[in-house]
């Protein structure tokens, strides 16, 4: 199956950037909202949230692939695993009562990043995810939620709760 790149010409990647360790300007990504990191991926408080699932999760492979269909099945697996762990540290640190992943693909499928993400909400009853408007946070906001997110993991990682996913 061919597959048509959506990516401008000269598309400056963000996440590439963030894989590589280099924080965007302004109220972009910064490397304190890392949260995992692997070989193959890098997992990180979003800079867009919705009013009632703050310190949501995106989780890139730490190679440019820009979708789902060109996505080797090494880093899909890797990217699954990534989403395990960070669904436990939130139920831990969020004390959430479910968690959604959502995927985008191609710009019917509203994919507006083109390379490959996943994100992880945390859920709560009647939080309205699907009926509310994300906005952009101050990279302060993300502090407080990365830092207990990574606490939990590394909590549980030394404990060996996180070894098989590793």
């Amino acid at each position: 199956m061919a597959v048509a790149s959506h990516a401008p010409q000269g598309y400056d990647c963000p996440f590439c950037r963030i894989a590589s360790g280099i924080e965007e300007p302004s109220r972009g990504t910064k490397q304190r909202d890392v949260v995992y990191r692997s070989s193959r991926v890098t997992a990180f408080i979003a800079n867009k949230w919705w009013p009632n699932n703050k310190g949501h999760v995106m989780i890139i492979p730490n190679v440019h692939f820009e979708n789902l269909y060109v996505l080797p099945d090494e880093y899909a697996v890797d990217i699954h695993r990534a989403s395990q762990i960070m669904a436990r540290a939130m139920k831990g640190a969020y004390d959430c009562e479910g968690i959604s992943t959502r995927q985008h693909n191609e710009p019917a499928g509203n994919q507006i990043v083109w390379h490959y993400h996943l994100h992880v909400f945390p859920r709560y009853h009647n939080d309205d995810l699907y009926m509310s408007t994300g906005y952009y946070t101050d990279p302060e906001e993300r502090v407080e939620y990365a830092d207990r997110l990574r606490r939990w993991i590394e909590k549980h990682a030394a404990a060996k709760e996180l070894s098989r996913l590793s």
